[in-house]
């Protein structure tokens, strides 16, 4: 509930927030194995403004998962060859087959945004997305695909204090690209491409689901429980697992000499040392 002063939500306590993330990855992993005994097909499209947080959320949901499972589809510009394609032929290539989980950190939907917004489309091209978009998530789900779409909402404010605090941090300043900068200069534009997009493909059997993101934390847990509490997986259970004992050893294999192998230093000692000294 909002503060009725300042208009802001309460804040998650850290201890709160951790301990109900670890529960949401918990159903996450059950989810994941009642995905591949029924080889059931789940797609979920995170889009939404550049620092809104998308990658954040499929970090925490991808954490505990198998990567043979649960895969990021994250395509950088097209080639020449795949501009020659039809626009969506490349992210069919992504597509789950059964037991599988793919995970679109953005996806079809750059042409209604950066495409749009840029210049990188003609506005015939535009107008033929629109169209096509709902045509092909209707096939996707009509073949037994479980699809999702998020779209991650951020305040024009919060957006410049994340690109500023990217280009302030060494370890997330690779985050931090021309366009990302273009976007802020371009807000009104993207508006108008993100509420046009809606307005053709937020429909009754693939709709969009906003998740509000000034919060990064507030949209982890929001956005996670909300999918899982879209889908009705069950907890399939496994056998118990009995370790071997271990074999009485006979004394006849004997480990080679240390010398004879190349070790990595051992840097931890190093800085023990300094903390020592």
């Amino acid at each position: 509930m909002a503060d009725q002063k300042t208009g802001k939500k309460p804040k998650l306590p850290n201890d709160v927030y951790e301990a109900e993330l670890f529960r949401l990855q918990t159903e996450l992993v059950k989810l994941q194995e009642w995905v591949r005994a029924t080889g059931t097909r789940i797609v979920v499209v995170f889009e939404g403004r550049d620092a809104a947080g998308k990658g954040g959320a499929i970090k925490r949901i991808t954490e505990y998962l198998s990567p043979r499972v649960a895969t990021i589809a994250a395509l950088p510009a097209p080639s020449d060859r795949e501009r020659g394609q039809w626009y969506f032929q490349r992210y069919i290539a992504h597509l789950p087959a059964k037991g599988e989980i793919v995970l679109f950190d953005r996806s079809w939907y750059n042409r209604a945004g950066v495409e749009k917004v840029m210049g990188f489309c003609t506005p015939a091209e535009h107008a033929l997305f629109l169209r096509q978009a709902p045509l092909f998530e209707q096939m996707l789900i009509e073949d037994g695909i479980l699809l999702r779409k998020y779209w991650f909402s951020v305040s024009e404010e919060e957006q410049l204090r994340r690109f500023k605090s990217r280009r302030d941090d060494p370890v997330r300043r690779w985050k931090l690209s021309p366009m990302d900068l273009e976007s802020v200069y371009r807000w009104e534009d993207y508006s108008r491409a993100k509420d046009e997009m809606m307005l053709h493909t937020d429909t009754a059997l693939s709709p969009w689901y906003v998740v509000e993101s000034d919060s990064k934390k507030h949209a982890r847990i929001n956005m996670i429980a909300h999918l899982l509490s879209t889908i009705d997986y069950h907890d399939v259970g496994h056998p118990p697992v009995k370790l071997p004992k271990r074999p009485v050893r006979t004394g006849e294999y004997q480990r080679p000499p240390r010398d004879l192998s190349t070790y990595v230093d051992d840097h931890v000692a190093t800085l023990l040392g300094d903390v020592d000294g």
